[in-house]
């Protein structure tokens, strides 16, 4: 069920286009059911992680790497999966009203939503550490489309970019320390390299591995400095800013450290960098969020310093790690009891304040504090909801943020007892950097509700008269905003069920085994630091706040970009600026002078290894005996390549460049290997046809308007290319210490994947991967000649020869010769045939899925040039484009069905069954795949060849 859980939004994605055939329906509706059952279903697997019951599902997908798709559900990932699913339900919830159905991309913006979530989800749930970094990574690309789903308007565009930017560049270099704790433990399970925690610290490459980890995690959770991203991804649509900025996206960089906290929280440079930073981005982000006008910009500011917060009691949990297997230990855990406490504070404070103020927005269309006031006598129920929300935030009581930021208050306290580090006096800076930036967090919260809607209201400055929201809109902020009541009045709720599952996640063997953590949260505690701390934020705080406007330092408008943002907009000028001069240098628009690059790079890199390399021998004993066949034909090919860069037009270097693929057809043919030569054959006519279409539009050779010029680097050049490659051919053959692979091939071909031909054999299944990659690279390369050729006719910048001309001259290798349209008619019938029998035929003998959509497109070809394009649209009215995303989503779909009978990614099965008429069949999964290739392939073909001539 775990996998299904990731799988599904996924799936539902695939699917909402779909609701455009119901125009009265919002696409919300159909999407709210699936983030409600999730939670729903992990609401009831509570019990079972509660009485220590982790769940473990895992799926081979590539096992010989190490890599296999392992789902666990534990106290820390539970927690994390119904903050995603729950604040998902209520944010499409919530949507549905603030979204119109009518909208512009509506069924996109649900598309991007539901796959960060089951981006989110698989993120959470991951065991696997490279499977962990692909669903990081996909949260980043879906988060970019989300931010801008607005993509009109720069500053969308702008935010979305920035955001992607920073947290891949932190992806990146997380990814590079996953690799670095691999080399270290042999092993992506983050189980495992738990259970090697004490090996891995003596290890040199450990500290470098926790350093890049962080990277990622600082980027992703906007950490000082990296946080300058999350202000700027306020352009998103206020549902997009409730979701991915309040409980989720941002909660990626915490959860990983959480989870890798078993691993380097014995390191004092753990310690110290998650602890200082998370407290300095405390600090800064409060203090932004005073200096602020726009009510999302203070919001986001405050989730930058809230962050920080979360990730400065992870830091100081992590001192449990030095007294590990003590009763001490229990004492400094307490904090990471905070940190899991204050994060499911922080989803629902939060998501409230988002909320309310996409209701703000949405009712006076605007959210600029120096026009908002007087509020709250025409939207009462809003005002109740800021309210209870902003001093929940603020820390006040009897709310349940109130109760988190005592326990934050508590662990900075109890840090200046630790005696570990000679530099104790540091620690002293904890509580009273803590209690600053809890008095600035004070005045922002109360600047966020009280300068909305209190005071009087400014009706001129409003573009309409505001009024209280719907329902719809309400009530996910209020079902919110009451979770912060219950908590703080039935704290036990969460203490049991989830805190302290969550924290034995993160703590995994430093608490002494005879001792289980007890998380007992209480209102009152006596007369202790903590509650006088608090009276002096409130004291103080009040005081800043009625005061703040005459301290310039805290008021006034922030004048340009801070010098953070402005290194971040000058780098990427720099960089732009910078690769744009470099590029110019070699892109000269020439290509042959891109063909010398890939040339020379070929000559120098690998003829300077086979130079290079010991004994090297070219094993020229051991061929067969060379027949005067074999001379003949090499003889007429090579004549007919020296004659290419001879040829006076581009028909004629066509030809001579047909006449060698042909050659080479004939040589298969001699060497017994049909099926190559199929293929050969059938690409060499196809590419011909292809050739004529784009020179059709070409200018002139130079060559057939002036005399040639001999150019002796092509010479050196295509020479050297070819003794090299010829050289490399020779010393393969006769310098290999291994076995023929060859071997394998022909003996397992039956065996292990029931089929015969081992070509086909090699395509589908052994290298199944590859064949998959390539259609992939195929379809795209086809869509891009689409695009390319589609951009230029629209901007009107046809080629001359197609300007004024009919239809008809788009495909300027129609015929009109009346035997060969005749005859036609005729023979496309008998090549599509023989194009079905060489697909069923191949997994037994020569034939298969590529050969057989090569020989259909030849036949679809001959059609259109006999009898013309319009034609061939009639009598099959196919949009190759989508037949292109059939055959990808066929392979990719069968490859997957493995799965689901626990085998790795790209698994086939054959077996014999009696089917009716037929008696004794042979089936295989490695056809469905097949068709895939074939299908993939028709679609590419075609649309390549419509496309260039001209088929609309």
């Amino acid at each position: 069920m775990l996998h299904a859980a990731i799988l599904i939004p996924f799936l539902l994605a695939v699917l909402v286009p779909l609701v455009k055939r119901f125009p009265r329906l919002h696409a919300g509706w159909a999407v709210l059911p699936v983030p409600t059952a999730l939670f729903v279903y992990f609401l009831m697997q509570i019990r079972g992680v509660q009485s220590g019951e982790n769940t473990v599902a895992s799926v081979a997908w590539m096992p010989s790497l190490g890599i296999n798709i392992t789902l666990v559900l534990d106290g820390l990932s539970l927690l994390f999966a119904l903050l995603i699913t729950g604040m998902g339900a209520l944010v499409v919830l919530y949507s549905i009203y603030y979204l119109e159905k009518r909208m512009e991309s509506i069924r996109n913006f649900y598309m991007y939503l539901l796959m960060f979530m089951g981006a989110m989800l698989g993120v959470v749930l991951s065991d696997n550490l490279m499977v962990l970094y692909g669903f990081w990574e996909l949260t980043s690309i879906t988060s970019f489309l989300l931010i801008a789903f607005w993509h009109r308007r720069e500053r969308s565009r702008y935010g979305a970019l920035k955001s992607m930017l920073i947290t891949v560049f932190g992806g990146l270099a997380m990814f590079a320390g996953f690799n670095l704790l691999y080399v270290m433990s042999g092993t992506y399970s983050i189980r495992e390299i738990t259970l090697q925690a004490g090996q891995l610290s003596l290890e040199p490459t450990f500290i470098p591995a926790m350093l890049l980890i962080l990277l990622g995690a600082f980027t992703k959770s906007a950490q000082f400095p990296f946080h300058i991203w999350l202000p700027d991804a306020m352009e998103a649509p206020t549902p997009v800013s409730a979701y991915l900025h309040s409980a989720t996206m941002v909660k990626a960089g915490l959860y990983l450290v959480a989870r890798l906290s078993p691993v380097f929280s014995g390191q004092s440079e753990w310690f110290w960098l998650v602890s200082v930073c998370g407290l300095v981005t405390l600090l800064y982000g409060s203090f932004k969020a005073i200096k602020q006008t726009d009510l999302k910009a203070m919001l986001a500011f405050s989730t930058v310093s809230q962050l920080g917060l979360i990730m400065c009691l992870l830091g100081l949990g992590s001192a449990s790690a030095f007294f590990s297997g003590t009763g001490e230990s229990v004492f400094y855990a307490m904090a990471t009891a905070a940190a899991v406490f204050h994060l499911i504070n922080h989803a629902v404070f939060k998501g409230t304040l988002f909320m309310v103020v996409g209701i703000v927005d949405h009712e006076t269309n605007t959210r600029d504090l120096r026009k908002l006031g007087g509020l709250m006598s025409l939207m009462p129920v809003t005002f109740s909801v800021a309210l209870i929300g902003a001093f929940s935030m603020a820390g006040l009581p009897p709310f349940s943020g109130f109760l988190s930021k005592e326990m934050f208050f508590t662990a900075v306290l109890n840090i200046r007892e630790m005696n570990v580090w000679s530099t104790q006096s540091w620690l002293l800076l904890f509580p009273v950097l803590a209690w600053t930036a809890s008095v600035l967090t004070f005045v922002y919260s109360m600047i966020l509700v009280f300068r909305t809607f209190t005071g009087k209201l400014q009706p001129e400055k409003l573009d309409k008269i505001p009024h209280e929201a719907p329902l719809g809109l309400l009530f996910s902020p209020v079902a919110l905003v009451s979770l912060a009541v219950l908590f703080a009045f039935f704290p036990d709720l969460l203490s049991s069920s989830l805190i302290e599952p969550a924290v034995a996640a993160i703590q995994y063997g430093h608490l002494p085994p005879e001792e289980s953590l007890h998380v007992s949260i209480h209102f009152w505690h006596g007369w202790t630091p903590e509650i006088f701390m608090t009276f002096g934020v409130i004291a103080a705080g009040t005081l800043l706040y009625r005061g703040y406007s005459r301290l310039r330092i805290l008021d006034r408008e922030w004048s340009g970009r801070d010098s953070l943002n402005r290194i971040y907009d000058l780098s990427i000028r720099v960089l732009e600026g910078g690769s744009a001069r470099f590029t110019n240098r070699y892109m000269t628009g020439s290509n042959r002078h891109y063909l010398l690059y890939i040339f020379g790079f070929i000559i120098i890199a690998l003829g300077s290894t086979l130079l290079g390399a010991q004994g090297i021998t070219l094993g020229m004993a051991d061929y067969a005996p060379v027949s005067m066949y074999e001379v003949a034909v090499v003889a007429v090919m090579l004549a007919a390549a020296f004659a290419v860069p001879f040829a006076k037009s581009r028909v004629n270097a066509i030809l001579f460049t047909g006449a060698v693929g042909y050659m080479v057809t004939l040589l298969f043919v001699i060497f017994r290997a049909p099926d190559l030569a199929l293929t050969q054959m059938i690409v060499e006519t196809v590419s011909v046809i292809l050739f004529l279409l784009c020179f059709k539009y070409l200018p002139k050779l130079k060559r057939e308007k002036e005399k040639a010029s001999f150019k002796w680097l092509n010479l050196i050049a295509a020479v050297g290319v070819g003794l090299t490659m010829t050289l490399i051919a020779l010393a393969a053959m006769g310098s290999s210490p291994f076995a023929p692979i060859s071997e394998f091939f022909l003996k397992e071909s039956y065996s292990l994947a029931g089929g015969k031909n081992v070509v086909n054999v090699i395509l589908v299944d052994f290298r199944g991967f590859d064949t998959l990659f390539e259609i992939m690279v195929l379809g795209i390369a086809s869509l891009g000649i689409y695009a390319l050729v589609h951009l230029r006719m629209e901007s009107g910048r046809v080629p001359p020869a197609a300007k004024n001309k009919p239809a008809a001259y788009l495909f300027p290798l129609r015929s009109n010769d009346v035997i060969l349209r005749t005859m036609s008619k005729v023979i496309v019938v008998i090549i599509l045939t023989f194009s079905l029998y060489l697909f069923f035929a191949g997994h037994n003998h020569p034939g298969g899925g590529f050969i057989g959509a090569l020989m259909t497109s030849a036949g679809l070809i001959l059609m259109a040039i006999s009898l013309g394009v319009d034609t061939v649209r009639t009598l099959l009215p196919v949009n190759y484009r989508i037949l292109t995303a059939a055959g990808l989503l066929t392979a990719i779909l069968t490859a997957a069905g493995s799965f689901a009978f626990g085998a790795p990614f790209l698994s086939h099965a054959f077996g014999h069954f009696d089917l009716p008429l037929l008696g004794d069949t042979e089936l295989a999964t490695a056809v469905l795949f097949d068709l895939g290739v074939y299908l993939a392939v028709i679609g590419v073909t075609m649309n390549i060849i419509f496309t260039i001539g001209g088929d609309e």
